[in-house]
């Protein structure tokens, strides 16, 4: 599915700059400040408040305008556009960037309009702002190239987030749903107030098949590297069957380190002399593993590889329309 990143869900990654801040749990084991780190002699130099961010290489901005010229061959060889996910190691819309930079990297997107753009933030909240600083406030909405996302880990993320991703003009919105920590319900209800949004924890409704009016894209997936969190089978599930209900394109990306111990019928693993963990109300790690139904789940940790992508049996690689 990937040419130049082992993303499920691109064709290539861009990193215009390197280097961010935790903003939230989704954040504590995050791989682009270990592989920083171990680049940067066991510091993380561009990690942190007051870090400075480091810009790369000419030459590497060059690539995405090689990759724009050889569209044609990719769509005869595909039958799509190329995917291009802008800053896996950083995040576009950090107060720390320098606004200049972040206004070159839309001219580079303007500059290679064969390429789709997946512009993933958890910072959603700036987007709105720093878009119309470096163009115009309604820039996003004559870029037919460029797909906004933002992370979204649990209910209080879903709920404070999801409305401020709806405000921006998109042609494609989506939802990073990696790694997932709790059970998120996107489908009944949305609340009423912004500051209703900050301290609600049940669901809101932001889901819709409107064409150009809600989410028209959610991946979902576990966590893997060392101190990986295990993820619930139910979240996932019921992801799985809001996104089914609404007509929405669904990616199960990964189970991560974590995966349910069988059936192997339905694509999960049996491994022995591995870690296994019985998933209860009680929670485990500090996590709130309560899933709808109080399902109690063995879990095997055996790693990314060997958990692999299935889903009860499915393999899910839903992508949007406009794709």
């Amino acid at each position: 599915m990937s040419e130049n990143s082992k993303i499920e869900w691109t064709d290539h990654t861009f990193n215009p700059w390197e280097g961010c801040q935790k903003v939230g749990p989704g954040c504590d084991h995050c791989y682009a400040e270990t592989r920083n780190a171990r680049f940067g002699g066991g510091t993380a130099i561009n990690w942190g408040p007051g870090a400075p961010r480091r810009r790369t290489s000419v030459a590497n901005w060059r690539k995405p305008v090689a990759w724009d010229k050889a569209h044609a061959e990719f769509f005869a060889t595909h039958g799509r556009r190329q995917r291009v996910f802008c800053a896996s190691l950083a995040d576009i819309f950090d107060n720390a960037v320098d606004p200049v930079w972040r206004r070159e990297l839309f001219d580079l997107i303007e500059l290679t309009p064969n390429l789709d753009w997946l512009l993933l933030t958890k910072r959603i909240g700036n987007a709105a702002e720093m878009i119309s600083r470096a163009k115009v406030s309604d820039w996003l909405k004559g870029q037919p190239n460029v797909w906004l996302g933002a992370t979204i880990v649990n209910q209080k993320e879903a709920n404070r987030d999801i409305p401020k991703l709806l405000d921006v003009p998109a042609r494609v919105r989506f939802l990073s749903m990696e790694p997932l920590l709790g059970p998120v319900s996107l489908r009944l209800r949305r609340a009423a107030t912004e500051s209703d949004r900050q301290d609600m924890d049940g669901p809101c409704s932001h889901i819709t098949t409107k064409a150009g009016a809600g989410i028209h894209w959610v991946i979902a997936g576990g966590e893997s590297g060392a101190g990986a969190r295990p993820m619930h089978p139910d979240w996932a599930r019921d992801l799985y069957m809001q996104c089914h209900e609404a007509g929405i394109p669904f990616l199960f990306k990964q189970w991560g380190e974590w995966a349910p111990r069988g059936p192997e019928s339905m694509g999960y693993p049996i491994i022995d002399n591995v870690p296994r963990i019985r998933l209860t109300d009680a929670g485990h790690n500090g996590q709130d593993l309560t899933a709808r139904g109080g399902n109690d789940v063995w879990m095997q940790r055996a790693g990314k590889k060997a958990t692999g992508r299935m889903l009860d049996g499915e393999r899910c690689d839903g992508f949007p329309r406009a794709a």
